[in-house]
């Protein structure tokens, strides 16, 4: 199963024109400064989950998924959504994002049909934690952009149901069109049956035809570049020892040139320094909650020339000092626990 997510870079064209701005989030999220201009955009679910997080907490709008969802331009809409809209109805234009999805992210769209009810929910398959509220948000709000715009029809759905419970809910309601609760078991959006089989006025089989070989190709290319950067991140891991592994000590690790390794990497729209950052982030974070390791100590460990280098560092991932975090993590951990 892949472990990155590819983000749209509508999502900071979105959040520019709603006054959102995105180097705010992308710092509050602990993630690059260029993170959009890169020419594919890859995070892991916690990066992703913090990006949402980010754009909740930047924005102060409990709507921002919402309205983040909105499109009516057809040509700024993703090459998957283009894809759906291709389609012959929603039941087909769910399907096939969910056959997408499934098998570049690690992210799951179920969808099941009765006489009555077509339902749609999300499961985030390497989350520890709960996903954010806006994130739920859009994707069911984008579910009901994709319905309008593929059947030309203000379809709205049956009902709305969280887990968590929302503010301004009634705002909510007239968004959706439906009554929206929380408290459920699951967070899940229900429309009609009629509704999802109606026909899409957006379909078109033969551009259908074109995209699917190039989707197909996607998919190898994620595939593969999600394994390299897997054996990358444990390569580098395996040499933080007291020292910086350097590009060239790993690619002769991985049995090619250092060239090479640069090249794939960039293929896939990664770094050697990135994986190298996401591989001391992920090793920071196990040493801060698990092990009694002083801050010197683990500086050490994962090749810092010293502590305040280290503490830098982790303030660019997390947004607050080393010691901060840990204190905080372990409060939290022992609040759980009793």
């Amino acid at each position: 199963m892949l472990k990155h997510f590819r983000v749209a870079g509508r999502l900071a064209l979105k959040l520019t024109e709603l006054g959102v701005p995105v180097h705010e989030v992308l710092r509050k999220a602990g993630l690059p400064q260029d993170l959009f201009q890169q020419t594919r955009i890859l995070v892991s679910t916690e990066e992703l989950f913090a990006l949402w997080h980010a754009v909740e907490s930047v924005s102060s709008d409990p709507l921002i998924g919402l309205r983040l969802a909105v499109e009516t331009r057809t040509e700024r809409f993703h090459p998957m959504g283009i894809a759906a809209l291709s389609t012959e109805n929603f039941v087909a234009a769910v399907k096939h994002m969910a056959r997408f999805k499934k098998l570049t992210v690690p992210e799951e769209i179920v969808s099941s049909m009765n006489d009555d009810e077509f339902s749609i929910n999300f499961r985030w398959l390497q989350a520890v934690e709960a996903e954010p509220r806006a994130l739920t948000d859009h994707c069911f709000a984008w579910m009901v952009t994709i319905a309008q715009h593929g059947t030309g029809k203000p379809v709205t759905p049956l009902r709305v149901e969280y887990i968590q419970p929302r503010s301004k809910v009634r705002e909510m309601e007239r968004h959706f069109g439906c009554p929206v609760t929380s408290g459920a078991f699951q967070n899940v959006i229900v429309f009609r049956a009629e509704d999802a089989k109606l026909p899409f006025v957006t379909r078109n089989m033969e551009l259908l035809d074109m995209l699917a070989p190039q989707f197909d190709e996607q998919m190898k290319l994620h595939q593969a570049t999600d394994s390299l950067v897997e054996l990358v991140r444990r390569a580098i891991q395996d040499r933080l020892t007291g020292q910086r592994p350097s590009i060239e000590v790993v690619a002769r690790a991985l049995h090619m040139s250092s060239r090479t390794l640069q090249r794939r990497l960039q293929e896939g729209g990664s770094s050697f320094q990135r994986v190298l950052d996401e591989a001391r982030h992920q090793m920071a974070r196990y040493y801060l909650s698990n092990s009694a390791l002083e801050l010197n100590e683990a500086a050490y460990l994962l090749g810092f020339q010293d502590p305040n280098s280290f503490g830098r560092a982790f303030r660019s991932w997390e947004g607050v000092p080393p010691g901060d975090w840990r204190e905080t993590h372990r409060a939290s951990t022992t609040a759980s626990a009793v």
